[in-house]
């Protein structure tokens, strides 16, 4: 990957570009964060005085424009899935505007808006502080499907459980409701919805000795995806082992003039 900078934008952030993608580096006490202004994408967050990132970003990454990036916390708006071309939507291979910023001793924010056919239809502000939160509003008017496509980064998948999920979920492979074990250990291809009842979902990855909670704020569905062996573009065939995506999401009962959240802690 070619990394080059292009101007600072503030104390502590600066404008780089890897290959094709503008991205926008972040370095503060609290921590650091990288961010594309293609799809307004969180690529890292690393917490101040953390060994590992908290995301997981595939490590043959190719930073192409107009192509989705494997990693981080891809943004799926207007829809999810295949329910529209492109999939998952327009919003992550849109180029997005840092609009507002604000930095402060214990904190600092940073706001992206999305103009599509010239009209403004979201914006994501991102606050990091002890804690990273993220929230997506709807601006469009209409109904619309959001998930923050969240790719966390894990020691050992086979030393890794998902706890406070709910025992039911609907198989996107079999296309059923399903009666799922708790705690959920990955040990195949999974990819399932959940409904976001149960309150936080909490990683128990073992091989790091961290907690990573994920708190689902407006959210109706909880996403879980690893493809385990399956080939998928620009992840190695290891790739895997290292991740497991926890999305929150709003599929199943669209948004309208709302906002969708989250909030991301390592214990």
């Amino acid at each position: 990957m070619k990394r080059k900078f292009i101007r600072h934008i503030d104390t502590g952030i600066s404008l780089y570009q890897y290959n094709d993608i503008p991205v926008i580096e972040a370095e503060h006490a609290v921590g650091s964060a990288k961010i594309t202004l293609q799809g307004a994408h969180l690529l890292s967050w690393k917490p101040a005085g953390a060994q590992h990132d908290v995301l997981w970003l595939s490590e043959i990454e190719p930073f192409k424009a107009g192509s989705a990036i494997r990693g981080g916390i891809p943004v799926c708006f207007p829809w999810f899935n295949n329910a529209g071309t492109p999939a998952h939507g327009y919003a992550r291979i849109s180029l997005w505007e840092l609009t507002s910023h604000q930095i402060a001793p214990d904190s600092f924010q940073l706001t992206f808006t999305l103009i599509h056919e010239k009209q403004t239809v979201a914006t994501l502000t991102m606050t990091f502080s002890a804690d990273c939160q993220l929230v997506f509003t709807n601006l469009t008017g209409q109904e619309a499907q959001i998930a923050l496509h969240s790719y966390f980064k894990v020691g050992d998948i086979h030393r890794t459980e998902l706890l406070n999920l709910p025992n039911s979920a609907f198989n996107s492979l079999t296309q059923r409701q399903e009666n799922v074990p708790v705690p959920r250990i990955i040990r195949e291809n999974v990819d399932c919805i959940y409904s976001a009842e149960a309150g936080a979902t909490i990683i128990a990855d073992k091989a790091y000795q961290r907690h990573i909670e994920i708190e689902h704020q407006n959210a109706g569905d909880i996403v879980v995806w690893n493809p385990w062996h399956k080939t998928t573009g620009n992840m190695s065939e290891s790739g895997y082992q290292t991740m497991i995506c926890v999305e929150t999401a709003r599929i199943r009962r669209p948004i309208h003039q709302e906002s969708v959240g989250v909030i991301i802690r390592v214990k």
